[in-house]
């Protein structure tokens, strides 16, 4: 039986809209490998706590919830989007609004609540192998991983890509607003005491701005197979 630890980790880093989470699903597929979509995780406990009437200032409150909640992930079977199911109920929706990802980026602020999903996080690591998405996964969950990629792109690129997804979803929003948001969160994620937004020191840092997802993870899964 393989020891945690020995299995291989691939994590990919990013902020909002960079592809980490297209590209990791894709590079996840053609591996055989799990899928931790930490990204996930925070919005669904951001998720709950708004639910819950909880103040995302509030790091004791929403870090009980944190330690408590109840999240699974179930593959629909059709090749459409990971169902995320919060405390039994099926909250995939909900959890991919902007409100949602501004949620997770207030309360992934906190010490209390990362530290209270770090074992949450630890266990997706299961045989033959992991692919992690998220903010802190090369620097902070997985220093150790053999491979790690932090994908990033122009401001305007992702806030034009989270409006075709969110449009699509037949959610109205705007482009500007989308901008901000993102400008918003960059500098909010960058700057926190807490594992900020950065590329590890030894990831591999890729620009998809202007690229097709299939040059990216083919570029990805490149770092994969020379070793």
């Amino acid at each position: 039986m393989m020891m945690p630890d020995a299995v291989p980790v691939l994590t990919i880093d990013g902020p909002s809209g960079s592809g980490k989470g297209t590209v990791a699903r894709a590079a996840a597929e053609r591996l055989g490998w799990h899928i931790l979509d930490s990204g996930a995780i925070y919005r669904a406990v951001g998720h709950a706590a708004g639910a819950a009437g909880i103040d995302f200032g509030d790091a004791a409150a929403v870090a009980r919830l944190a330690r408590g909640i109840r999240l699974e992930f179930r593959d629909p079977g059709d090749g459409g989007d990971t169902r995320v199911i919060v405390d039994g109920v099926d909250a995939t929706d909900a959890i991919r609004t902007e409100t949602a990802g501004a949620a997770a980026s207030a309360i992934a602020a906190w010490p209390e609540v990362r530290k209270a999903l770090v074992d949450k996080q630890l266990a997706f690591r299961q045989p033959p192998g992991l692919v992690a998405d998220g903010r802190d996964m090369g620097t902070v969950i997985f220093p150790h991983a053999p491979f790690k990629v932090f994908l990033t792109a122009s401001p305007g690129e992702r806030a034009e890509r989270r409006y075709k997804q969110l449009k699509a979803k037949g959610l109205d929003v705007t482009l500007v607003s989308l901008l901000h948001e993102i400008e918003v969160r960059d500098a909010r994620d960058a700057s926190r005491t807490v594992a900020p937004l950065r590329p590890a020191s030894d990831a591999v840092v890729i620009d998809t701005t202007g690229r097709t997802i299939a040059a990216v993870v083919d570029a990805v899964l490149a770092l994969v197979h020379q070793a």
